[in-house]
This record gives C-alpha cells, structure tokens and sequence, in this order.
C-alpha cells in the first residue's frame, strides 16, 4: 500500500490532483486509515497508471471517468473523437506557422523549408517527371492504400477541408 504521498511522486502528480481525483470519483483509494489517511493498493496504482496513459494522450478527464466506467466499451468513440480533435489542432498550427512565416515575408528568417505546400509538392512531383497522370495514380493509390495516412497528408498541404473531400471522393472513386 502506498500512501498519497508516494502515488504522487510516483506519477508526476501534485497530491492535490490525487485528491481532486478521489473527489470526482476518478481514483478513489482502496483504504483509509483510522487517521484518514488514504492508501492506495496495487490495483489502485494500475488504474491510475490507466489514467495516466489516457491523460497523455489528451483524453479529457469526463471522458477517461467514462471509458473507466463502461469497462473500456466506449474506448473507441473517444479515442477517435480525440484523434479527430488533435488533428483539428494540428491543421490549426500548421496554418499559424504558415501565418507566421507569410508575416515574416522573409524565407530566409525561418531556419528550414518547412512547411510543405501544395504547391511545393507539385513542384517536387514535377521535378521528379511526374506529369498529371501519374499525379492523379499517386492519389488514387495513397487513397486505395492509406486513406487515413492521404488525408493527414493533404490536410498537411494546408487544404481547406472541402478541397480534401474533393481530392479524396474523386482519388476513391476511380480506384
């Protein structure tokens, strides 16, 4: 048994969070003593080694409680809809550093070539021989092969959603 004390440091946590926590019925520990104290079992430890991976991974604790409480059933749901929102955040920053760089308007202020556009890429694809054929194979293929992996890569790009929808209804109906 561990006291709350130890599970902090052994987590990283403030003692605070723990309390927080027991309060919202997150991680309740497994005894009190006569003095109150509060001491947490191996089976404690495990669940909150549980929570911690999901609060790393950005889980919101409403929904860490309800993965918790369904015994994993609602897993999916949540993680998909947290992917969904990270890659939202993702695009966000993405076009905050293209922002950024377009203010700088100055290429040789920002240390390397980043970010890949649109147009950069068509270039590359040109550059490399490829003509509008075969640019239109190579999404077709990306699509048929790693749907997912295509539109993080065209969100990536900087494409509005709309025009990712496009390239990806048009890539999947012709393969």
């Amino acid at each position: 048994m561990l006291t709350i004390s130890q599970v902090a440091r052994r987590f990283g946590l403030s003692r605070s969070t723990l309390l927080y926590y027991d309060r919202i019925g997150l991680l309740s520990p497994s005894v009190r003593t006569e003095s109150n104290y509060r001491l947490y079992s191996q089976a404690d430890l495990e669940r909150m080694e549980i929570i911690a991976t999901y609060r790393e991974s950005g889980v919101p604790l409403a929904d860490v409680a309800l993965i918790l409480s369904s015994k994993g059933a609602k897993l999916a749901p949540v993680l998909t809809a947290r992917l969904a929102s990270l890659r939202d955040e993702i695009r966000k920053l993405r076009n905050q550093e293209r922002a950024l760089i377009d203010l700088l308007e100055n290429r040789a202020l920002h240390p390397t070539e980043r970010p890949l556009d649109k147009a950069r890429w068509i270039a590359i694809l040109r550059a490399a021989g490829m003509n509008d054929d075969d640019m239109e194979r190579w999404h077709i293929e990306f699509e048929r092969l790693c749907a997912a992996g295509h539109q993080d890569f065209l969100e990536s790009l900087g494409l509005d959603r709309d025009e990712v929808t496009r390239i990806r209804q048009w890539s999947s109906s012709k393969s």
